[in-house]
């Protein structure tokens, strides 16, 4: 019976029978957690702030809203959502570090399956909010933990590569920080992939630091970081997610998913129709996705987390796309299925890039990353399908474009015909491969293939087994040699030869020239010195805790510049393609393994313009205009919150760090605060107390060991000297 007026003021019977109308009422719960989570955000940001409150006060209130959360949309099922992460934690702090990653990931894909296997069984082809979704979440979680455990345990960090030496941990979480890192409620529903130092590091108010201190345009001389407000950020997101969200609604209305699977539409369809309705059916379907993902990235942008730095151009810009997991434009426009993948489930493609593509052997990277995004995702037929077509477009598209593209590159107008052209062409493929992934079923889709004669498999093949023939040979000679010449010269391309420091306080520098066995042995007086250390207005830097270590900074080898291009592969899902980019004084350039040189050459700007066409370039500028609207809409709100809260003697008052140290003094390092014990200061003399680090460095220690030690508190001293302090309201511009 509808709803009457009386008994329904609010209109939410009317909003809840639509919603259920357009199959979209079991997403009810998911859409009241996502608002209320992007308005518990702003308050933990600005009530549950570092300078505020201690680490394990935050890690316990994001704990407990995100398992209110779980319950809240699944009922009893959320025993799932802290089943998995406790069995994993169990083989955490149970099992050697040097096998535990293997253990994680046995038990939680484990685990995650037999969840997959119950709802396939039960519930089969629905597509109804369920509890695989978080667990998926979780999964990749708790896996890329287990990594980092194993890398920081049992591992040499000049054996690391860039990435994994930024993620690698030293310290076992405790119970708290464990859970609080799996069931937080920013990122329990809908993701983002966060790793578990960054996450850390937002808890514990270092991310800002750690992030303004690595960009090499910010005046760090200032000793004063303004946290940025994330505000612009976010509403721009909110907004973009619920343009998504309704264009969803309306098209999922129009050409609902399940059509493809009734007999009558099969037979009253004819070629071109079902081409058409699988690209829009499955369009509709991704900006479900969109509005997820964007809301999920701006309710963590809300509370503090995903801040990535300054922009390199001005230096004075936040960004806060850390934990961006889809970018829509470069995705709806892109040319081909490289640069489409490369924008869709960002966060998807770090995990399988960290826990798989980077530690096999190269020739069974591509084989091992797609079984493992295979198996995560479930076991429908249709994920597969969508997995076997995508791989075969893929091949078929390199040397489709070996072929045709070289003719359009003569003029500027045909450049942008090509890019229209393929555009196009890309959007009609995507929906023929990725129809089944949304429609599940093994019958259904064979059905849809069927009835448009396996089209576009017969040209995948075709262009595979015999426009291959045609394919020219001598560019892809000169490519082979360019990348066996850089292989000789010991460019390896799965590990690059510079150890580049990560983003941290920024005293690396110091120790440039430093061997590995120097600064390992420099960091274990590091350690000694700092593990007490806190900051200002009750900030905590760790010390030896996840490698964060004063002296190094993270890592203290950075050999002296190199002389030939650093490669370093890049992995995309679900077809498990590889880029190459390669860095040459600080430029960095895409490349695809699979094309001449010429053609990756000529294809630089070409795919970095997207479509490259008047429209395109229409709707950007339409774009940014509308980005310009909402940023004066926006400042004028965040200036009137800054002045409100500079208001003399409040708690926004600017905070100014005293000196941490004597300039005359010659025995007290920046890490002993003050109280001048020798626990906590690195002498030579054994000056200051006679024990701790100074007296063990006393009496007699050699040359060696008195250089190491005196170029250490050289560091120290610098590192407090270049300290920045934070503005502690949390809501500066």
């Amino acid at each position: 019976m509808e709803p009457t007026v009386e008994g329904d003021l609010l209109g939410l019977g009317r909003i809840r029978a639509y919603l259920v109308e357009i199959g979209a009422g079991k997403y009810v719960n998911f859409l009241i957690t996502q608002f209320l989570a992007l308005i518990l955000a702003s308050a933990f940001r600005s009530y549950l702030h570092p300078s505020k409150v201690s680490a394990s006060t935050r890690h316990a209130i994001g704990l407990v809203i995100g398992l209110f959360f779980g319950y809240f949309c699944f009922g009893q099922q959320a025993i799932h959502i802290a089943g998995l992460p406790a069995a994993c934690y169990v083989v955490i702090r149970t099992q050697n570090p040097q096998i535990v990653q293997r253990l994680v990931m046995v038990v939680a894909l484990f685990y995650l399956s037999c969840i997959h296997l119950h709802r396939q069984y039960y519930d089969y082809g629905s597509y109804s909010l369920d509890i695989t979704g978080p667990l998926m979440i979780i999964t990749q979680k708790v896996t890329s933990l287990a990594f980092s455990i194993h890398d920081g345990f049992t591992r040499e960090m000049k054996d690391l590569t860039q990435s994994q030496q930024q993620h690698a941990i030293r310290k076992l979480p405790s119970a708290l920080e464990f859970f609080s890192y799996t069931l937080h409620f920013q990122g329990l529903m809908a993701g983002p992939l966060v790793f578990y130092k960054d996450y850390i590091d937002f808890i514990e108010g270092c991310h800002i630091m750690k992030q303004a201190s690595a960009n090499a345009k910010y005046d760090i001389e200032k000793k004063i970081v303004h946290e940025p407000s994330p505000v612009k950020a976010v509403v721009k997101k909110v907004i973009a997610s619920l343009v998504c969200a309704l264009i969803f609604v309306k098209f999922a209305t129009i050409y609902p998913i399940k059509t493809m699977k009734d007999d009558g539409f099969i037979a009253g369809s004819g070629f071109f129709y079902t081409l058409w309705y699988m690209m829009m059916a499955t369009t509709a379907v991704r900006f479900k996705y969109y509005f997820a993902w964007l809301m999920a990235d701006a309710i963590c942008n809300n509370s503090g987390l995903g801040f990535s730095g300054y922009d390199e151009r001005d230096g004075v810009t936040p960004r806060w796309d850390m934990l961006s997991n889809i970018q829509v434009l470069e995705f709806e426009f892109g040319t081909n299925f490289r640069n489409c993948i490369n924008a869709w489930n960002a966060g998807t493609n770090r995990w399988l890039r960290m826990v798989v593509f980077e530690r096999v052997p190269k020739r069974y990277g591509t084989v091992l990353t797609f079984s493992l995004s295979a198996l995560w995702h479930g076991f429908y037929p249709g994920y597969y399908m969508t997995f076997a077509t995508g791989a075969l477009i893929v091949m078929a598209a390199r040397i489709a474009r070996k072929l045709i593209r070289p003719a359009f590159q003569q003029t500027a107008s045909s450049r942008a015909a090509y890019d229209v052209l393929t555009c196009l062409v890309t959007r009609v493929f995507m929906g023929y491969a990725t129809f089944p992934f949304v429609l599940l079923e093994f019958k259904a889709s064979l059905r849809m293939y069927l009835n448009v004669f396996m089209c576009l498999h017969l040209v995948a093949l075709f262009a595979v087994f015999v426009l291959s023939k045609y394919v020219p040979r001598d560019g892809a000679n000169r490519s082979s040699r360019r990348h066996t010449k850089l292989k000789v010269d010991g460019a390896d391309e799965r590990q690059p030869p510079v150890v580049v420091p990560p983003a941290s306080l920024p005293v690396s520098h110091l120790l440039h020239k430093k061997s590995a066995a120097m600064a390992v042995e420099s960091d274990a007086f590091a350690n000694a010195s700092n593990a007490a250390t806190t900051g200002p207005a009750g900030m905590r830097f760790r010390g030896a805790e996840n490698g964060r270590r004063s002296g190094e900074a993270g890592v203290a080898i950075v050999p002296e510049p190199p002389q030939q291009p650093m490669r370093v592969h890049d992995v995309v899902d679900p077809f498990c393609l590889t880029t190459t980019t390669t860095t040459t004084n600080g430029n960095h350039k895409k490349t695809d393994d699979f094309l001449s040189e010429e053609d990756n050459n000529n294809s630089t700007s070409v795919a970095g313009r997207g479509v490259g066409s008047l429209f395109k370039e229409k709707l950007e500028q339409e774009t940014r205009n509308i980005e310009e609207f909402i940023d004066k809409t926006v400042t004028g709100f965040v200036e009137l919150k800054d002045d409100l809260m500079r208001m003399k003697g409040g708690d926004g008052a600017l905070y100014i760090p005293r000196p941490l140290m004597d300039g005359n003094s010659n025995n007290t390092a920046a890490g002993s605060i003050g109280n001048g014990t020798g626990t906590e200061t690195l002498t030579t003399g054994g000056i200051n107390g006679g024990g701790g680090v100074g007296g063990a460095a006393s009496g007699g220690s050699n040359a060696f060991l008195k250089k190491e030690i005196d170029a250490l508190n050289a560091a120290i001293v610098q590192q407090a000297n270049v300290l920045p302090a934070v503005l502690s309201n949390g809501h500066a511009k």
